[in-house]
């Protein structure tokens, strides 16, 4: 009869007694003699808060207040554990429809901002459950189904226009955006907008990106089980610091939006955009270069308007500012309340802006 195989963790014993060295009462490694070894002060401090370990396998409580703590792991290892009960949930309702893969996507998101508010780590597994059953009645009760449900139904109304500002207070929002920006260009910018603007209905969606409305649904409904599959499969890796990026950019657009305030705004976009940049302005005219951009720029500042930045979101290809348009207090319905520049960017800098009225210009009664 062939001998059992040794587990790793018996081979890993076995080499460490025949080399002399014996696991000492606090878990460190010392010599035979009972000396115990002083750790390296180069290894990083320890986090506060449990860890998970990958040779154990964790309850469900343990991973919980892990990814309380910000372990990202943690956070995968649960969402991986509950899927297929949570898949059971959305088929025994729904059936076997896009819809029910939608409804567990969405799930898994929502799981990711509110798992701070669990109270019972015990219970993870019946409240994802009810999180994917909620899901599915909005699916039955909805007029006409949608590939991907609104995510402003699911955030608190002080919040319910600023998606963003959710992550911003989540431990796991560099891992979220770095799921984000492995998604396709063109999945990217529908989820960016979708989810992190103003410009959240599928009409308008299409008419920034300049594409169908039904290649919008079919983008967004892509882009929801990409996402899902990336948190998971990026929950290890070490992710970029997205709101340091996010600052960066944001000192870029109060730069350039308040040069033209000093009458600097030419010279501002020449030191952060293309010079041949490419403009495609609201009612579909394309400009090339700096100099329409400022003398609509100064034509609005002459008519009293002033741009008030309220938004700056940004991936590695892909920045989009968001800001109010003040009309002058003698012409109130001057010009629409809100303007959102698309840019995509070629080597760090602006190649194209896309200009975009979320909100159409007001009829004076």
């Amino acid at each position: 009869m062939q001998r059992p195989r040794r587990s790793d963790s018996q081979e890993v014993s076995r080499e460490v007694y025949r080399l002399g060295v014996r696991r000492s009462p606090v878990g460190e490694y010392g010599p035979a003699d009972g000396k115990k070894i002083r750790p390296s002060r180069s290894f990083p401090p320890r986090r506060k808060g449990p860890r998970v370990r990958q040779s154990e396998t964790p309850a469900d409580a343990d991973l919980v207040l892990a990814a309380q703590h910000g372990d990202t792991a943690a956070v995968g290892l649960l969402l991986a554990r509950h899927e297929p009960s949570m898949r059971a949930v959305a088929l025994n309702i729904l059936g076997f429809r896009p819809e029910a893969d939608d409804v567990v996507q969405d799930a898994a998101l929502i799981a990711l901002r509110r798992l701070g508010d669990l109270r019972d780590p015990t219970a993870v597994g019946p409240w994802l459950r009810s999180i994917v059953r909620n899901g599915c009645r909005m699916q039955l009760r909805a007029a006409t189904p949608v590939p991907v449900p609104d995510i402003a139904s699911v955030l608190r109304p002080d919040v319910e226009h600023d998606p963003a500002a959710v992550l911003e207070r989540n431990a796991h929002r560099d891992w979220v955006w770095s799921a984000v920006e492995e998604l396709s260009p063109p999945l990217r910018l529908v989820t960016i907008l979708r989810y992190f603007t103003a410009v959240t209905s599928y009409e308008q969606l299409a008419q920034v990106c300049g594409i169908p409305v039904g290649t919008v649904r079919s983008r967004l409904s892509q882009a929801r089980g990409k996402l899902h599959a990336a948190l998971l499969t990026t929950a290890e890796q070490a992710h970029d610091d997205a709101a340091a990026l996010g600052r960066s950019r944001r000192a870029e657009a109060q730069t350039i939006l308040g040069a033209a305030q000093d009458g600097s705004f030419g010279a501002s976009l020449a030191a952060y955009w293309h010079p041949g940049v490419e403009t495609t302005w609201p009612h579909g005219i394309r400009t090339t270069g700096f100099d329409y951009l400022v003398r609509a720029m100064d034509h609005d500042l002459g008519d009293g308007v002033r741009q008030r930045l309220t938004n700056v979101v940004a991936s590695r290809d892909v920045v989009i500012w968001e800001a109010d348009l003040l009309s002058p207090p003698d012409d109130p319905f001057h010009c629409p309340p809100a303007v959102t520049w698309v840019q995509f960017l070629r080597e760090g800098r602006t190649s194209h802006v896309r200009l975009f009225h979320p909100i159409p210009r007001p009829v004076a009664s």
